[in-house]
């Protein structure tokens, strides 16, 4: 079974503007943010699911502002001198240290199904996410969490992010994709990478950096212990890097035997198309399924700024392949007239669309997909797993009992520097871990 683990909205939800190479993240700098409406928004949207009849799971937050990267970069004193010297004399600083970007648990981990690993156990790899600070301080929580999430060593297999370096850049589940022919089977995995990092003539982008090389996919694949008949790997077109496609998620979805794509995706144009067919028949049987979206009916431009590709695919009970969309694709033209083309075809897989406002997260760069982690787990391997982070009616409730408890619905960057907003975080989170069971996984709980 799929379970969609989307990302609770943390406190610290703001607009800082952090993400060079996304577009939406850079254009809403410095505009005041809602953490409350956020964080009730990623909650409907779960609840949703569950309520098409889904398996829906929760991912926590991490603590922020990260005191603790603070002080390892030279602030000290207290908690509350910290906070105030650093909004003082590097306020660019305390805003990357008070991100709340971790609520786009695509960038987490990378993840395989027992059925794909020749040890036969689900496989976890935080991403180190170097290529931003703001992000790359977030893989120790991330692997507590983690193994809070999946503790049982029989089942699953925990390892840490990879070495920060140029060479191994890895942003987690958003540049890979798992194709299957039919459920239980081993499952094929699709990595899309940015650069060739070791490679000193390859081809990059001009504008933006490529966030994923090809030597950390590879080096996924083996820790997972992947057969290499059951993995392809492809480059991301520079082009849609440049417009904005910072993660491959931006240009393209995968899910079952689709792949929904735009055409200015992958550097080789269709050329991989029919390599990926032949290697997924022959390891799976079967054959794929391709909706490839044309730059002439979606410009490049239009599928960045509506986040079209960054829906979820999910099959609901009935068998149905269902689009879960963000609401600026009904408000794009071009993407409503193509969507709407889309659900009039006959032979399309894909039968469903639904929308939903996630506005506060779309401000800060990330839709539907970024929002959630996909883990495919088995009956026994589901058992095994922290039942409380599945999301239940009654866990629903208490959840947008807790935002609503504890979340500010206006936020600054003059409140990241404030010891009062950091003890609100702490107290709020420190309930979380309580409804959650994880038990202690922040900073400040491994401390006390």
């Amino acid at each position: 079974m799929e379970i969609n683990y989307d990302g609770l909205v943390g406190p610290s939800h703001n607009y800082a503007g952090l993400s060079y190479g996304n577009v939406a993240s850079m254009s809403h700098k410095a505009q005041v943010s809602n953490p409350r409406e956020a964080a009730l928004q990623g909650l409907s949207k779960m609840k949703a699911l569950m309520e098409l009849g889904l398996a829906q799971g929760v991912f926590a937050p991490q603590e922020r502002p990260d005191v603790l990267a603070l002080r390892s970069l030279g602030f000290a004193g207290s908690d509350s001198e910290i906070l105030n010297a650093a909004f003082k004399k590097a306020p660019e600083l305390l805003a990357a240290c008070s991100s709340a970007s971790s609520m786009w648990t695509a960038n987490a981990a990378t993840t395989c199904a027992s059925a794909d690993s020749e040890d036969g156990k689900v496989h976890f790899s935080a991403a180190n996410l170097e290529n931003k600070f703001h992000r790359a301080i977030e893989h120790p929580t991330t692997s507590r969490v983690l193994k809070a999430m999946f503790a049982d060593g029989q089942y699953f297999a925990h390892h840490p992010a990879l070495t920060s370096s140029g060479v191994t850049g890895d942003e987690g589940a958003a540049n890979h994709t798992r194709f299957e022919n039919s459920d239980g089977e081993r499952g094929f995995h699709f990595f899309a990478y940015g650069q060739v990092a070791l490679q000193t003539n390859g081809v990059v982008p001009k504008k933006f950096p490529a966030r994923q090389s090809l030597e950390a996919s590879k080096a996924i694949a083996r820790r997972h212990k992947l057969p290499e008949k059951n993995c392809f790997f492809v480059q991301q077109n520079p082009v849609a890097i440049d417009a904005g496609a910072f993660h491959n998620d931006v240009v393209a979805v995968g899910h079952k035997r689709v792949l929904f794509y735009h055409e200015l995706a992958y550097l080789d144009g269709d050329q991989f198309w029919d390599q990926l067919r032949e290697s997924f028949s022959d390891a799976c049987g079967g054959d794929l399924i391709r909706v490839k979206v044309s730059d002439q009916e979606v410009p490049l431009a239009d599928a960045v700024k509506s986040y079209l590709f960054n829906s979820q695919l999910v099959t609901l009970p009935g068998g149905e392949i269902c689009l879960i969309a963000p609401t600026e694709c009904q408000e794009t033209a071009s993407v409503k007239d193509f969507l709407g083309r889309l659900l009039g075809d006959a032979n399309s897989p894909i039968r469903q669309v639904r929308y939903f406002d996630l506005r506060q997260s779309m401000h800060n760069g990330g839709g539907p997909a970024c929002l959630r982690f996909r883990v495919e787990l088995t009956a026994a391997e589901m058992k095994a797993a922290n039942p409380r982070c599945l999301l239940t009616p009654a866990l629903y409730g208490e959840l947008v009992a807790w935002v609503n408890k504890h979340y500010r619905d206006r936020l600054t960057i003059e409140d990241l520097g404030d010891i009062k907003f950091l003890n609100e975080c702490r107290t709020a989170l420190d309930e979380l871990t309580q409804l959650l069971n994880l038990g202690s996984v922040y900073p400040f709980q491994l401390r006390a």
